[in-house]
């Protein structure tokens, strides 16, 4: 069968629907990429909790599936909002890549003998748009300074070696699947020379829900796409998303929030959820083990809502 996928145009949104492309020819379909451009594209001088509600980055590639000018599109599972119009559903999630945050150091800003997990010299400039990773690296080193970084990849190393941060913070599954495409011929390699990369530990600096996926979105009504999507489908690393994100309904955060959410599920099919949850000035953190998806995230707001309470 024919398929139109859509994806934003960036390098790292087609490496990533190149990538799903190549596996759904495999099992002989034909595949048509469409770029579609979004909010989020369009606006890249403010940090996202000023672009308004969750979803910048997806809602046109949302408006051309229910308009059916695509059939399925690619999100970065984490860009996606929790509540998605009713016509729609994520067909399949694949195989999850690295969950953690990475942090990107100029070489002069290195030092390996600070305190706590962050190795920067003192008031380092770190640059993000995250509220969630601004509130992390309040959390852990106060003395840092902040700076607005937006633009692609490309343009975010640019930066950094420009000497306008002393270090950034990216997602290292973005890295990691850039990396891939270079050397599938898709894009240009990523040039990191001078500079230190540091992966951060996901339970103290707690990554945002759904980090390192994607998420293969369809109509409900298109079941021929949709079940031939769904081979893709990691299961268990769908399970620990889906307490990510059942966890991100629940609290209700979007990119004005500062929240994250990362789970992991066992061998033997527990679940274990770590979450972090700034609001009011308060950061609050919980961990939360279960088998069921729903009782487990349950679970960890009614913790963090009994943390902030007690504060």
């Amino acid at each position: 069968m024919k398929i139109r996928l859509g994806t934003r145009g960036s390098a790292l949104a087609t490496s990533q629907s190149k990538r799903i492309i190549r596996r759904l020819e495999a099992l002989g379909h034909e595949l048509e990429m469409v770029i579609i451009k979004t909010e989020g594209d369009m606006d890249q001088t403010r940090p996202f909790v000023e672009l308004g509600p969750a979803g910048l980055f997806v809602r046109a590639l949302e408006q051309a599936l229910v308009e059916e000018s695509v059939d399925l599109v690619v999100h970065s599972y984490k860009d996606l909002p929790s509540l998605s119009p009713e016509q729609l559903t994520v067909a399949a999630m694949p195989e999850r890549m690295a969950q953690c945050d990475q942090l990107l150091i100029r070489e002069s800003s290195h030092d390996p003998k600070a305190e706590g997990p962050l190795p920067l010299r003192l008031g380092s400039m770190v640059g993000t748009a995250s509220a969630r990773r601004l509130a992390l690296l309040k959390e852990l080193r106060p003395d840092l300074r902040d700076g607005l970084l937006r633009g692609n990849v490309p343009t975010r190393l640019q930066k950094l070696k420009d000497g306008k941060f002393d270090a950034i913070l990216l997602a290292s599954a973005g890295l990691q699947r850039l990396h891939e495409a270079a050397e599938a011929g898709d894009s240009e390699a990523l040039d990191f020379s001078g500079l230190i990369r540091v992966d951060l530990d996901e339970e103290w600096f707690v990554p945002a829900p759904s980090q390192g996926a994607l998420a293969l979105q369809v109509r409900k009504s298109d079941q021929e796409t949709a079940k031939a999507v769904a081979t893709l489908d990691d299961v268990e690393e769908h399970r620990a998303v889906a307490a990510e994100r059942r966890l991100l309904e629940l609290v209700n955060a979007g990119c004005q929030i500062p929240f994250g959410a990362w789970a992991t599920v066992a061998d033997g099919g527990a679940i274990t959820l770590v979450a972090f949850l700034e609001r009011d000035g308060l950061r609050n953190r919980v961990s939360i083990q279960g088998t069921d998806v729903e009782t487990v995230a349950q679970e960890a707001l009614t913790g963090l809502l009994a943390k902030e309470s007690a504060k």
